[in-house]
């Protein structure tokens, strides 16, 4: 796949719902729910506030609710993989709300596909989106109104691997781990936080799924999606 029309938009230049998004939080919305799969949860329901989040857990006592900052009544877990990596989730589902990355796929729910994204699964959603042969993608920049260097960064770099280009990921992850958020999660700025959480976010391919956002009885609902690695789909 040699050519792609990327678009790079933040939540609110959204005017109409792409054909194809990606949504970007690398720090750490879904650094974090690649963790929760990786824990064996089931699904992740995004909750559109905190409210919603809290009514489903209610209605829902089994399932597990999180949230950005500190810790909250109702909610189980705060949105900090290093925090997360300790506990068995086998076969849960989880509520996530966060500030801005569970926003960004709420955002775009009506598009064809929704996938959700960081560092820690960019080469599955690159290769998702090669073998999907997606020809124009629009990446959700969801931090800082569009203008989160880290998630910038992860959505350019996906963008480049997605049309096959060989590409150092060296230049990507030193931007986002220069980023603000980045400096606000080290420092303690922002609350809910493990000192772990900025390097388990620039793991680079972590994990080996990419994350598939759709609407499920009006939930939008996130899940894992085993892509083949290019050896497995090359022709036999």
């Amino acid at each position: 796949m040699i050519g792609m029309d990327a678009r790079f938009l933040g939540i609110a230049e959204l005017a109409e719902a792409p054909s194809v998004a990606v949504v970007v939080d690398v720090m750490r919305a879904f650094t974090v729910a690649a963790w929760v799969f990786a824990q064996r949860a089931e699904k992740i329901v995004l909750a559109e506030s905190l409210d919603e989040a809290l009514a489903l857990k209610a209605r829902h006592p089994d399932w597990v609710a999180i949230k950005d900052g500190p810790p909250a009544p109702g909610f189980d877990i705060v949105n900090s993989p290093g925090m997360l990596r300790s506990i068995d989730l086998g076969g849960r589902t989880v509520v996530q709300k966060t500030t801005a990355g569970t926003v960004g796929a709420l955002a775009v729910k009506e598009a064809s596909l929704v996938l959700c994204a960081g560092f820690v699964v960019a080469e599955a959603t690159a290769r998702l989106l090669r073998t999907r042969k997606s020809d124009r993608v629009t990446f959700v920049v969801t931090g800082e109104d569009g203008r989160a260097d880290e998630d910038l960064a992860c959505a350019q770099y996906i963008a480049r691997r997605a049309t096959g280009a060989g590409t150092d990921a060296a230049e990507f992850l030193r931007r986002a781990a220069e980023s603000r958020a980045a400096a606000e999660l080290a420092e303690g700025v922002r609350q809910g936080v493990h000192p772990d959480d900025v390097a388990l976010c620039l793991e680079l391919d972590r994990f080996p799924f990419a994350m598939v956002a759709a609407l499920e009885d009006s939930l939008m609902v996130l899940r894992p999606c085993a892509v083949p690695s290019p050896a497995d789909d090359a022709p036999i």
